[in-house]
């Protein structure tokens, strides 16, 4: 993955995007009943509790090698086994463990963002499956992934409803 370098306008709005996002996940999930939440809807998806679960992992990895790069020389960023983490037994939890990491860790993370300079977001590490990615690669994927997320939790609630 080539390491990208995101104009100030294009990062600044991405970095609004993630201090969006713990609303806009808990008006999504907001009043669920434990069924709309625990079920898998789709043969061979997660359910929204475990996507939920998943997407707190998700951020706290980014935030974690964004921390990463601006403390070390290229460090190793390692790929983590998404299928597994699923399996393990605190996805099992109410997702308001997740919703409340989700709000603590988008006001880190974002304060973090807005501290750095334009070539803090050129820093790189090189992942163990993508290669060389920088802060805004990251930056990159975390605003695709939240939108991902956001619509992949809508069609799972559309799946359960429509049976």
């Amino acid at each position: 993955m080539p390491a990208a370098v995101l104009t100030p306008e294009i990062r600044r709005a991405k970095i609004e995007r993630l201090r969006r996002f713990p609303d806009e996940l808990e008006a999504l999930v907001a009043g669920l009943s434990d069924d709309e939440l625990f079920t898998p809807f789709i043969p061979n998806q997660m359910s929204v509790a475990q996507m939920v679960h998943h997407m707190a992992d998700e951020h706290m990895v980014f935030y974690i090698r964004i921390r990463l790069i601006l403390t070390e020389h290229q460090p190793m960023l390692k790929w983590f086994d998404h299928d597994g983490w699923v399996k393990l037994a605190d996805y099992k939890l109410p997702i308001t463990s997740s919703l409340v990491i989700f709000r603590n860790l988008h006001v880190r993370w974002c304060t973090l963002l807005d501290s750095l300079s334009p070539y803090e977001f050129t820093r790189v590490g090189i992942h163990t499956v993508y290669g060389e990615m920088s802060v805004d690669n990251i930056l990159i994927l975390a605003d695709n992934m939240c939108s991902d997320n956001l619509r992949q939790i809508a069609r799972v609630l559309a799946a359960g409803r429509a049976k």
